[in-house]
């Protein structure tokens, strides 16, 4: 079986500052005292993910799980090592951050489609059912700025469900909305799932871990802590973070 997500030897480092640089000038001179620490947020993770598979990755905060997401994602370079994903990939990482607020939600959507990979005219042909999907129909042509936050969120989820992907990377975003829409998410992605499509999902939310993955990779200070069957590598997740943990 080909894969969907290659990850090797993945290392990434980070400059951060203790003092409040507020200036080039400033950082420079911070930089010549030394007083810019190097905070290495993953520190060698190597997995592979078999096309068809559905992997979430769970850790507490500052583990390195959204910033793998970021790397897989191109929104960051690695220090060292790689991170490829094979295939037409849509980054679920925040639901509607690249909606610009002065345009209508219909223009957003051609705007983002093509961002991920779409033609004009393949937009175009799913664009009823994206608006469908969303429920905007009577918002779809107000700018965006007028929109609340679930709605935002809810015309993200829908383009990133009708790209035809073959990779999703999802931050914390599996269902969005309230109880009737979120089920209408889960469906999408059960769809998704039976047509071999691959996922890798940061989440907080166990039920919901439970619910979506194979497989789980628990991150913990920046390496690869277990990664196996969900219920075992949960149970080992749950004992160790016991009182810190719901669900």
């Amino acid at each position: 079986m080909s894969n969907a997500i290659e990850v090797h030897d993945l290392r990434k480092e980070f400059l951060v500052s203790h003092s409040g640089v507020g200036s080039v000038k400033t950082l420079l001179l911070w930089w010549r005292k030394r007083q810019l620490e190097h905070l290495e947020v993953l520190k060698g993770i190597t997995f592979e993910v078999p096309r068809g598979q559905s992997v979430a990755v769970v850790g507490r905060n500052g583990a390195g799980k959204s910033t793998l997401l970021s790397l897989l994602a191109r929104v960051y370079k690695p220090t060292s090592g790689s991170a490829t994903v094979i295939g037409r990939v849509a980054p679920l990482l925040e639901l509607g951050a690249g909606f610009h607020p002065d345009l209508t939600g219909i223009e957003n959507v051609y705007f983002n489609g093509v961002v991920l990979g779409l033609t004009r005219k393949e937009v175009e042909a799913r664009l009823d059912s994206i608006i469908e999907f969303a429920e905007l129909k009577r918002h779809i042509d107000a700018p965006v700025r007028t929109y609340s936050s679930g709605m935002v969120a809810r015309l993200g989820f829908a383009i990133a469900v009708h790209v035809d992907a073959e990779v999703l990377l999802v931050d914390e975003v599996l269902a969005v909305g309230d109880m009737e829409f979120e089920q209408k998410c889960y469906a999408a992605i059960d769809r998704f799932r039976a047509n071999t499509g691959s996922i890798l999902f940061v989440s907080h939310d166990l039920d919901a871990v439970r619910r979506v993955a194979d497989r789980v990779i628990w991150l913990r200070d920046g390496v690869v802590e277990m990664d196996g069957d969900p219920v075992q590598v949960l149970d080992h997740y749950i004992k160790a973070h016991e009182g810190l943990l719901e669900g």
